[in-house]
């Protein structure tokens, strides 16, 4: 516990400069800032009683980044919806051919009756009469 009541922030960090500018930075502002170079020594410190701000730098060598992304929540982002991908492939196409349909769905490989029911369905009509979507 520092001496105005809160945990330091932590900086983690093996390049010197780069933890200068930091701990400079925050300083400034009256923080109070504890360095760390080694990621076994951060991670001692992180429990509880350790600081509830942490400022690591991603191009730290030991920093597993899958791991830190699966930690932080974000894996793997959401797939995006086929529906979604479809819409975009086909207004992208209509715009290509200026909002010839017959050319369009032949560049995708679609009979020209299911990419009609694509355009209704996904509201493209617009789209293939104008080329602007």
């Amino acid at each position: 516990m520092s001496t105005n009541g809160h945990s330091p922030i932590l900086v983690v960090s093996a390049d010197p400069d780069r933890v200068q500018r930091v701990t400079d930075a925050l300083r400034s502002t009256g923080q109070d800032v504890a360095v760390e170079q080694r990621g076994s020594a951060a991670s001692a410190q992180m429990g509880e009683g350790g600081p509830e701000v942490l400022v690591l730098d991603l191009a730290f060598p030991e920093l597993d980044m899958q791991r830190l992304r699966e930690a932080l929540g974000e894996a793997s982002p959401a797939p995006e919806p086929l529906e979604a991908v479809e819409r975009r492939q086909i207004a992208a196409m209509l715009r290509h051919t200026g909002g010839n349909r017959r050319k369009a769905a032949q560049l995708l490989g679609l009979a020209r009756s299911t990419l009609l029911a694509k355009i209704r369905r996904y509201g493209l009509e617009s789209a293939a009469t104008h080329a602007e979507v």
